[in-house]
């Protein structure tokens, strides 16, 4: 097992850019600009990510036999990604359409197109691939049954992102370490795990402990919880931790908590704790921050990080 070996099973889609003064009211028109076409899926974005910081990284997924295809995979290929098991299928590749207003909010609609075709046939034929990884990254852009058969395969460590949040065989969560969630994820997560139980309220920050604590507690080994402009809350059972987030200008916060798995994936992989490997990831989250889009605006040199 290569210790430096990352793969990222999940979504490639490409990315509509729209930019607005604010986001419409329902029922409403508001003039845009922008209307360009950019590499993007949260499984491509965090391999991306990860390869740019300098790990070995393979992509197991998926686009459609369209005019989409080359773009979405301009920077995965560009960064030397592994995409051996990255399959043309029929039909249009995964397209998210993503509007930034101008204090940098996102509001994004995603149609799966060819991910959806990410299924456990497609995972279960790149078994060999995943179980050979040091670490193996997944998020909820794909099926659920591509979702649990890569988890099963995962012979290194998993880090699950839940985003967005999909419904899961709770065991997926379980073998997490880390299990990497924003708070409305988290709350999610927490209701797969413990059904009926009531959920602390991460809106203050004794909620966000509270819950990062309870994930815990219903068996997931480590969980990181990122909480915005704040940073991120971790635990792996040595305690509450809080990893602070350096202060930067936004500009588009598109791809960002994907830039953040990336780098914590690449972190582990190269033998970092936890707690380095998360403040490492809060620095390369908060850079992506500063430019357009999500893969472009990911750091290229380490020198480029916020401190």
């Amino acid at each position: 097992m290569s210790p430096a070996t990352i793969t990222v099973v999940g979504s490639i889609n490409a990315d509509l850019m729209i930019t607005v003064d604010r986001h419409p009211l329902p029922g409403e028109t508001v003039p845009g600009s922008g209307g360009t076409i950019s590499p993007g899926g949260k499984g491509a974005n965090q391999a991306v990510a990860a390869a740019l910081l300098g790990a070995d990284v393979r992509m197991v997924g998926a686009v459609g036999e369209d005019a989409y295809a080359e773009p979405a995979t301009t920077y995965l290929r560009r960064v030397g990604v592994d995409l051996a098991h990255v399959h043309a299928v029929e039909g249009p590749t995964g397209l998210a359409v993503v509007t930034v207003d101008a204090h940098g909010e996102n509001a994004i609609i995603v149609i799966a197109g060819a991910n959806a075709a990410v299924d456990a046939a497609a995972v279960e034929a790149a078994r060999e691939v995943i179980a050979s990884s040091a670490v193996v990254v997944l998020q909820g852009e794909i099926p659920r049954d591509g979702i649990e058969a890569a988890a099963r395969s995962a012979r290194g460590r998993l880090v699950v992102n839940l985003a967005p949040a999909v419904a899961v065989d709770p065991e997926v969560l379980r073998r997490a370490d880390p299990l990497v969630v924003n708070e409305h994820e988290a709350t999610y997560a927490y209701a797969l795990l413990a059904p009926g139980a009531e959920s602390p309220d991460p809106r203050d920050a004794a909620g966000q402990d509270a819950l990062v604590e309870a994930i815990h507690a219903a068996g997931v080994a480590s969980v990181v919880m990122t909480v915005g402009a704040d940073g991120a809350v971790l635990t792996d059972g040595s305690g509450l931790r809080r990893v602070p987030s350096p202060r930067v200008e936004v500009v588009d916060s598109t791809g960002a908590g994907d830039a953040f798995v990336g780098a914590l994936a690449t972190g582990l992989a190269a033998g970092l704790d936890l707690d380095d490997a998360a403040a490492h990831a809060a620095r390369v989250g908060a850079y992506a921050c500063t430019g357009p889009g999500a893969q472009p605006s990911y750091p290229t040199e380490l020198d480029q990080l916020p401190s």
